[in-house]
């Protein structure tokens, strides 16, 4: 069993767009982020992706609130890696790489635009390229977001510019209505062009809503590196029910790991498979 190679559970807690209204569970004010988070450390998740949210749940950029949620973290959820987000939906492009002085260990980075379901998620070269220069110069290491095979060459760019290393973290999102389906063809294109482009990286896949699970075995069963899963993603086990808590879907994730023949990483497990100091 110790040789079996280890995943990274990846929760996305809280994202930009789901309510309290969508679901009770999603956590809002930063005590309930710490909350929730903790309970998915302890249910097997070794990395947190953060967005915080104003006090009427609409996405913010307040540097503090990050900073607030990463101290509870630290405090509570020892050796998870902290990553924050750096998305546009509902955010002044300008105000997104603020919490970057706080030092993550990870970020999230889009090097293109895309359509999304109500807007056109915007990132503009000038922007990308000021997020990068920023994660390099505070030592944050980035995960790059692919919603288009466009966005893997915008990868390469960076790497080619010094921006970043060349093994970086690379999640493929898929089901974002308007941007990559979910198509399972479509992971093994993507995936083949990252290898061609980037043989170093770091891999995972995100299913968004009902395809989240099984984005999550095609990711598996393809040697991931990560798995993403979470309420900002999906607030539902099935159609009829909604998902409890963060932790119920990492326990889902958990089995998924497992169910594949692999085990779920520790989180010094996780910071050396991404590249990140113990």
């Amino acid at each position: 069993m110790t040789g079996q190679p280890t995943v990274v559970v990846a929760v996305a807690i809280t994202g930009s767009v789901p309510r309290k209204r969508d679901n009770p569970a999603v956590p809002i004010t930063v005590a309930e982020q710490i909350e929730s988070t903790h309970a998915a450390f302890e249910a097997g998740a070794a990395l947190a992706h953060i967005h915080v949210r104003n006090d009427d749940e609409t996405p913010s950029s307040d540097p503090e609130k990050f900073a607030a949620v990463q101290a509870g973290l630290r405090k509570h959820c020892p050796g998870m890696i902290v990553q924050f987000s750096t998305g546009g939906r509902g955010r002044d492009p300008a105000s997104r790489g603020l919490s970057l002085q706080h030092r993550p260990d990870m970020a999230s980075l889009s090097t293109g635009s895309v359509n999304f379901p109500t807007i056109v998620y915007e990132n503009h070269t000038t922007l990308v390229t000021d997020l990068a220069g920023q994660m390099r110069r505070y030592g944050v290491r980035p995960e790059i977001e692919i919603f288009d095979l466009s966005h893997l060459h915008g990868a390469k760019r960076l790497v080619e510019a010094g921006l970043m290393d060349a093994r970086p973290h690379v999640q493929f999102v898929m089901g974002v209505q308007n941007a990559l389906p979910a198509q399972e063809h479509l992971l093994d294109l993507l995936l083949g062009e990252l290898r061609r482009l980037l043989p170093q990286a770091t891999w995972t896949a995100a299913g968004i809503g009902r395809v989240q699970a099984r984005v999550m075995d095609w990711a598996l069963a393809r040697g991931a590196d990560a798995v993403r899963t979470g309420l900002e993603d999906n607030i539902r086990i099935t159609r009829e029910r909604l998902a409890a808590s963060n932790a119920e879907l990492v326990g889902l994730a958990v089995a998924a790991v497992t169910r594949h023949g692999r085990r779920v990483a520790t989180p010094a497990q996780a910071r050396s498979a991404l590249g990140l100091p113990a």
